[in-house]
């Protein structure tokens, strides 16, 4: 993903978490910061926010 600027979670404590980049033209990225050469699985935005709110603790 050239170009893609990835940032991780807040509440990763142990640094070993995903990365997202939402930086990125009609889409978001997502990876194992563990494996930053490895796979991404992107998003749609819209699909993004769903599971974001998805996610969310009440």
């Amino acid at each position: 993903m050239t170009g893609a600027t990835w940032r991780k979670s807040t509440r990763s404590g142990n640094g070993e978490c995903v990365e997202v980049a939402v930086d990125l033209p009609g889409g978001v990225a997502v990876r194992d910061s563990k494996d930053p050469h490895g796979p991404v699985l992107a998003f749609t935005p819209g699909t993004w926010r769903t599971f974001v709110a998805a996610t969310r603790r009440p």
